[in-house]
């Protein structure tokens, strides 16, 4: 059975409709986007090419559906329907995961990970919803002051093609919870899941409008969405040059923004760490997905007396690396598209004066057809290179020795980049003083990534990207306080 095939029994909704106002419907244009499984290159199914009348459509039924249904819902009644969506979901998963792994060219393992951790952010926000509470105030005699928590109205979400479930689930699914109406623009390069959402969203009673989904091109679809004014708050998730645009976009209309953006997160290592049990963490937070996420560890820093050892334990690992079809579940996958493959190519010719310590070669020469880049480990690189300075978004990891606390210091905050760090030592004190003076959103000492961490507050510091999605921070970032004064005398 060939992908086309398939994704057909897997589907269960019209890929080339938008979904809008809680129907599907045609793109105005009759324009449709081709797309393909990265792991053969074969063509899969055909996607709406959104314009300008479909957005405008999909924002006007996010705005109806706060002047009428959505906007009347209590937060008990936003949490049981998100509950409701989250069990689907949970029903789903292996079913998600397949369709995830054919559009996005992603290991099955992972795939299904990403849709269990869709129906984690549902399950997790449906509870959360009523407990986002207001304050009240101290203030003159005879006077109550109190605040409350709001919607900003109509959300706009400009997702990318790495992480489709999960970025649905920390952004959209947030803006939700706390009352607001969603318009969603997936990537024009992997959009599948984001529009079984909608269909799920359909199925389990959510009242139309709430949520709408117009994929097609962020030069289209995604630069009239970010410039509409109807739009009240925008979240994206993608590259420093095109949030950059997104914020300046947003800027004309007075509209805040939540950016996560690029990284080139470090991991480091200290002669007291538990070298053993950081190996994994540095094998799997590097090259899940194909080295293709945001807080990917692309650098390890070693101290120099452990150098050595951990140079040749990940070494080993490396060559025990499986690399294939996504479907059939090896241990990395290709990369999205051939234009990502020959980026991440031209980034590895820059490299050719380095140490390269390992050299792989695919098992079967029918791999050749789809985006496959092999992953790659430089050695004993320096900290100002363009492979350590750079995010590239593939299987590249770079290993860069260091002496001291002070130097690791430097040499972990010397990118524009801020998103994730990880710490690796026994030293108590230690891992306080690194993870105050480190520039990042989060920073995890003896893990990374903490199992995903739907609780936990995720979003950058300089190029990263400002803004907070996941945990109680992203509700507070999809809602507005208001304050009241009552003069009672």
């Amino acid at each position: 059975m060939n992908s086309q095939e398939l994704l057909k029994e897997l589907i269960w909704f019209d890929t080339t409709k938008c979904f809008i106002d809680g129907a599907w419907e045609k793109p105005v244009s009759k324009k449709y986007i081709e797309l393909f499984d990265p792991s053969n290159n074969s063509p899969i199914c055909k996607i709406p090419r959104s314009n300008k009348s479909d957005v405008n459509l999909a924002v006007q039924a996010a705005q109806n559906s706060l002047s009428s249904n959505w906007g009347s819902f209590s937060s008990l009644e936003r949490g049981r329907i998100l509950n409701k969506i989250g069990l689907l979901v949970q029903d789903k998963i292996d079913r998600l995961a397949k369709i995830e792994s054919l559009d996005v060219g992603k290991p099955l393992t992972q795939s299904k990970a990403d849709a269990s951790a869709l129906a984690r952010y549902l399950e997790f926000y449906s509870g959360a919803v009523d407990k986002i509470h207001g304050e009240t105030i101290p203030y003159q005699n005879g006077y109550t002051v109190y605040t409350l928590r709001e919607p900003h109205g109509v959300t706009g979400h400009i997702i990318p093609w790495n992480y489709p479930m999960q970025i649905i689930g920390r952004s959209v699914v947030g803006a939700l919870a706390m009352g607001n109406a969603v318009v969603l623009k997936p990537s024009e390069d992997a959009c599948i899941t984001a529009l079984a959402f909608g269909e799920i969203c359909r199925e389990a009673g959510l009242p139309k409008g709430v949520i709408n989904i117009v994929p097609g091109y962020g030069n289209e679809a995604g630069e009239y969405l970010s410039n509409h004014p109807g739009i009240n708050h925008i979240s994206f998730t993608g590259s420093v040059e095109v949030g950059s645009k997104i914020q300046q976009n947003a800027s004309k209309n007075i509209v805040p923004v939540t950016l996560e953006l690029g990284g080139k997160s470090p991991q480091i290592l200290f002669e007291d760490a538990d070298i053993k049990k950081a190996i994994p963490f540095l094998l799997k937070a590097g090259l899940q997905n194909a080295g293709q996420t945001c807080s990917a560890s692309s650098r390890i820093l070693v101290q120099d007396s452990i150098y050595s050892k951990v140079e040749n334990l990940l070494v080993k690992e490396y060559k025990n690396l499986s690399i294939g079809p996504a479907i059939q579940d090896y241990d990395l996958g290709p990369l999205i598209s051939k234009k990502q493959a020959e980026r991440v190519k031209k980034y590895l010719s820059l490299g050719e004066d380095l140490k390269q310590l390992v050299k792989l070669s695919l098992e079967n020469n029918e791999f050749e057809k789809g985006n496959f880049v092999l992953p790659s480990l430089f050695g004993n690189v320096q900290p100002d290179h363009v492979l350590a300075q750079e995010e590239i978004f593939g299987p590249v990891q770079v290993l860069i020795p260091f002496k001291d606390e002070e130097e690791a210091i430097r040499i972990a905050n010397g990118t524009k980049f801020g998103l994730v760090a990880g710490i690796w030592t026994k030293d108590g004190s230690r891992q306080m003083r690194m993870a105050k003076q480190l520039k990042a959103g989060q920073v995890f000492i003896n893990n990374y990534g903490a199992g995903g961490g739907v609780e936990l507050p995720f979003g950058g510091v300089g190029h990263s990207g400002f803004g907070r999605e996941k945990g109680f921070e992203a509700l507070k970032g999809f809602s507005v306080i208001k304050t009241v004064a009552v003069n009672h005398g």
